[in-house]
């Protein structure tokens, strides 16, 4: 059990889950729930569709199988199901009864956000495991972990029940999905900061230099805090799982990282997983805290609509490249690197000009995490243009205060207004905020370039710092489509609305065999194009839903691929002092 956690003394809970891993290999995590003095007629459980940091309905209770439920005299109860995360439990002994339900979920899917149990060790988070009833969501909560495996330790960011060995209390329903737990062997990695204790937990075998990941994220921390005056927690977590794959999750009091095992030697690489951490700490505040009023309290059996996730994760982006910087981790040759690759995402995806920035933060549920054919033509990501306005903003804010303000001042601002009490904030609230620190009205800017698809006038912001957005074409005509090799064919990925391609009748799935009568591969394509000119007309040799196709192109001129920010050449005194102020910590 981890020492470092917080001791509860005791824990009187009419809700105990006691959770044991007998057979691991099986991937079964068995979940026992006992609920003491319950006197109504029914008892509904609910298991959460979704968990708070992950906006999608993942339907968690699909991974859930043996439900039985029995009364303390040991008479199996009835129960039916009434929906497809709802049941519901018959009290046939009414009055003060106990009742105990038994249920036992499937875990095998290594994400920051679902479960994973193996012969090493398992992870689970909350949303996924704990059922909860609706009316009694704000009482504690008790887990109890039994069964555990020789060398298996725990860690959460639940507080221990001093009196009793792998207990854990929550002091509500919230606090406990907001509480994964990582059990198993795992190396432990310990770090103060602020008179705060830290661990970095590591699950996996990886290349990873531990002392220079624990004492870069240290530098993050100490950065982060400094902004907002303290840290809001008691200890903190980083839980990693190094293995194969990409994420993070954030939680009040830790957060849980997906990193590629072998991702941590290459220095570019090393430095992606520093922004990661970066982000997902820096949720500390931005959301855990400082949260739109759609989810300040969280209804785990739908949707949450809110249309500002591109503050809570798109401004949460622009400052996972800013800290590192700050914390003197990167230069700003590196940071200017990692503004031009966005920028090259976004300018290079369609869907810029049909989903607004807004608009891609309320529809998160039913778009950003289920890609289609048609993804790059119709949407954006609230991270991307999020990070992307959030710098504009910054660079407004910093150009029009003379510096004195910056989108620091935003987020202190909201930290003291919103964050300290948990409070959630509204749009009206948020634009008020920043045009306060701002100084001006921005109306035009909201309608532009958060609620339109105005492309953003980099070069206007960038200009007042020295700097200039310039770009490059590309060296072969455009046919706007890209392929994939697979099963030895060109496979077409994606196409482009309104490119050439598309008005050929060419779709996403389409097989690629000659072009001119000549093979071509997925890796050669670009390299046949070369042979070709704007103007040209080629025929392309496709199979469509198995159907043997040829098809006309009219290739059109190469268009800009690159984007790339640049210091402008004999900048002005002001102008260099402002990018100095901006980029040197």
């Amino acid at each position: 059990m981890d020492e470092l956690l917080t001791k509860e003394k005791s824990s009187n809970s009419q809700f105990t889950y006691r959770i044991s891993i007998p057979e691991p290999e099986n991937h079964l995590l068995q979940v026992e729930l006992a609920i003491a003095n319950w006197q109504a007629e029914f008892v509904d459980l609910r298991l959460p569709v979704w968990t708070p940091g992950s906006y999608l309905v993942r339907e968690y209770a699909k991974h859930l199988q043996d439900f039985t439920a029995i009364a303390g005299t040991g008479e199996e109860l009835k129960w039916q199901k009434v929906s497809k995360n709802h049941w519901r439990v018959r009290n046939s002994l009414q009055g003060n009864s106990s009742i105990t339900v038994r249920y036992r979920i499937f875990c095998n899917e290594l994400t920051v956000r679902t479960n994973h149990i193996d012969s090493t060790h398992a992870f689970f988070t909350g949303a996924a495991v704990f059922m909860y009833v609706s009316e009694h969501q704000q009482q504690a909560y008790r887990v109890e972990i039994d069964s555990l495996k020789e060398n298996w330790k725990i860690v959460t960011a639940l507080p221990a029940i001093a009196d009793s060995a792998n207990s854990f209390h929550a002091k509500d329903f919230d606090t406990l999905v907001d509480s994964p737990f990582e059990i198993g062997i795992h190396h432990r990695y310990e770090f103060t900061v602020q008179d705060k204790p830290h661990n970095f937990v590591v699950w996996g075998e990886h290349n990873a230099d531990m002392q220079r990941i624990v004492r870069d994220t240290a530098a993050i921390v100490a950065i982060e805090a400094d902004m907002f005056g303290g840290l809001p927690y008691e200890h903190y977590d980083f839980i990693l799982h190094a293995s194969n794959g990409f994420g993070g999750l954030e939680h009040r009091d830790c957060c849980v990282l997906l990193y590629n095992r072998l991702g941590f030697r290459k220095e570019e690489s090393y430095l992606q997983f520093i922004n990661l951490i970066a982000h997902e700490f820096f949720h500390t505040w931005n959301v855990k805290r400082i949260r739109p009023k759609a989810i300040e309290a969280f209804d785990y059996d739908s949707e949450n609509y809110t249309g500002s996730l591109w503050f809570s994760e798109g401004t949460t982006s622009y400052y996972d490249q800013i800290f590192p910087l700050r914390a003197n981790l990167y230069d700003a040759k590196h940071y200017l690197k990692l503004i031009s690759k966005s920028i090259t995402r976004l300018q290079t995806t369609f869907g810029r000009n049909v989903q607004s920035l807004h608009d891609s933060s309320f529809d998160t549920w039913i778009k950003l995490y289920r890609p289609d054919p048609n993804t790059h033509n119709n949407q954006i990501s609230y991270y991307l243009k999020g990070e992307l306005v959030s710098m504009l903003l910054d660079l407004l804010i910093r150009d029009k205060s003379n510096n004195l303000r910056s989108l620091d001042r935003v987020m202190q601002i909201m930290w003291e207004r919103f964050g300290k009490t948990e409070t959630g904030f509204s749009e009206t609230e948020l634009h008020e905020v920043i045009e306060t620190v701002a100084g001006v009205d921005l109306s035009l800017f909201w309608k532009d370039y958060l609620y339109g698809t105005k492309e953003l006038d980099y070069n206007y912001y960038l200009e007042p710092f020295g700097l200039e957005l310039r770009t490059a074409r590309q060296d072969i005509p455009f046919v706007g489509m890209t392929l994939k090799s697979k099963n030895g064919m060109a496979e077409v990925e994606k196409v482009e609305f309104g490119s050439p391609a598309q008005k050929a009748g060419i779709s996403t799935g389409d097989s690629l065999l000659a072009i001119a009568g000549i093979r071509v591969t997925a890796e050669n394509f670009s390299d046949r194009l070369r042979d070709f000119s704007a103007g040209d007309v080629i025929s392309l040799t496709i199979f469509q839903q198995d159907i043997l196709r040829t098809v006309e192109v009219i290739l059109q001129k190469p268009i800009d691929s690159h984007f790339e920010v640049v210091q402008i050449p004999n900048a002005s005194p002001n102008q260099e002092l402002n990018l100095r102020l901006w980029l040197t910590p």
